[in-house]
């Protein structure tokens, strides 16, 4: 039987799920589940009875998948919150449908298939690329674009903005440029940028909680432009109430970021450069997380090597002349230890204290290398900038 909601929902707020017609009675079911009611919502009890045998496949659907994280649908999070034990603040917010890119605009092959078959088995994954003339100019568009993006994005974080907000400022500057969002469906992920808010560390999917005055966020920017990728990511003080706990903790991320960027040359040993980062980010009384590191770059969206941030680590290899590759060290007020919400995505502290990331692509030179995603001259600043 369905409850009589009119109500609630008003005389013809909705249309009936099986005749369109207009609905004030709610499957009861659905209720219990908190399921969106546009999808429950029915104008008898005959139309309820005769779409049953489909309907409560909704049911089922959602006992086994509480989320209903269905981005193929678009559905993304549903009102109603698994049972999990949360470690911070934030709860998952329902997201928007994905956005849509032009025809006209080249894709990476997981635009299709949400799948990243040819980078996953691409030589590429355990050698290391050198790259010189068109494809070197090409990866450094690529990331000049990226830092136009992400640029873009930074202007637009301030209280009361969403994060699919954010969303679809980088959205639509991606395209606007004939680029690709390279996180777009990248393994089914359903957004163009990732948001990741005070304890989220990384891969947070914007959604349609507003900042708050005191909130951090890091804004993580990827662009597929002309068949190479740029990609990189900051962390900004949203309103003027963040604490100076949050404010250390960001300016040492960068700081740390910037030091390991100062030793990058042909020679060096990847592992080094998480010595450097630890150093820093310890002296500060903060922690480096172990479970994400920096990757290559270029015409595949993550490829060799791996440039883990934390000290002791067993990385192998040396820093070659001709090799883009991108830093990006993550930092807990903390502990290092990460878990990851039931959405297989949001990776968060797991005791809930904040997190500041920072990320350069970078080109190995000679001497030295180049920030292929500097900071340019109109670039907003950052809070100690001010």
């Amino acid at each position: 039987m369905t409850v009589d909601v009119s109500e609630e929902l008003g005389a013809g707020a909705f249309l009936c799920h099986r005749c369109s017609k207009p609905a004030k009675l709610q499957c009861p079911k659905c209720q219990e589940l908190k399921l969106a009611i546009k999808d429950s919502s029915f104008c008898s009890q005959d139309c309820f009875k005769a779409a049953w045998a489909e309907h409560k496949g909704v049911h089922k659907q959602a006992t086994k998948d509480p989320w209903q994280y269905c981005t193929n649908k678009g559905l993304g999070r549903s009102a109603k919150e698994p049972v999990w034990n949360w470690t911070g603040q934030l709860r998952p917010t329902p997201i928007g449908p994905r956005r849509s890119v032009p025809d006209h605009i080249p894709k990476p092959e997981w635009a299709a298939t949400g799948d990243a078959e040819t980078e996953r088995e691409s030589r590429q994954q355990k050698s290391v690329p050198i790259w010189r003339g068109a494809q070197l100019e090409g990866i450094r568009a690529a990331c000049r674009l990226a830092r136009e993006v992400l640029d873009k994005a930074h202007a637009a974080v301030a209280p009361g903005v969403t994060t699919d907000e954010i969303d679809a400022v980088v959205h639509k500057a991606t395209i606007d440029a004939g680029a690709y969002p390279s996180p777009l469906n990248y393994y089914n992920f359903p957004k163009s940028v990732c948001t990741s808010v005070n304890e989220v560390i990384c891969h947070g999917i914007p959604d349609r909680r507003p900042l708050q005055d005191g909130d951090i966020v890091n804004v993580d920017v990827s662009v597929f432009y002309k068949g190479y990728h740029g990609d990189l990511n900051e962390t900004y003080v949203v309103g003027d109430g963040v604490d100076e706990e949050s404010k250390k903790l960001i300016k040492a991320t960068s700081e740390s970021l910037e030091k390991a960027i100062a030793a990058v040359k042909p020679g060096v040993r990847y592992r080094e450069l998480g010595n450097i980062i630890s150093q820093h980010i310890h002296a500060n009384g903060f922690s480096v997380v172990k479970s994400y590191c920096g990757h290559g770059v270029g015409a595949h969206f993550h490829c060799a090597p791996n440039i883990p941030h934390y000290s002791h680590n067993k990385a192998v290899g040396i820093v070659r002349e001709g090799q883009v590759f991108t830093i990006e060290p993550m930092v807990n007020a903390g502990a290092w230890q990460d878990t990851t919400w039931p959405d297989g995505w949001t990776a968060v502290t797991r005791d809930g204290t904040r997190s500041a990331q920072f990320e350069h692509t970078l080109y190995v030179t000679e001497t030295g290398c180049e920030v292929l995603t500097a900071r340019l001259p109109d670039s907003p600043p950052l809070w100690w900038q001010r």
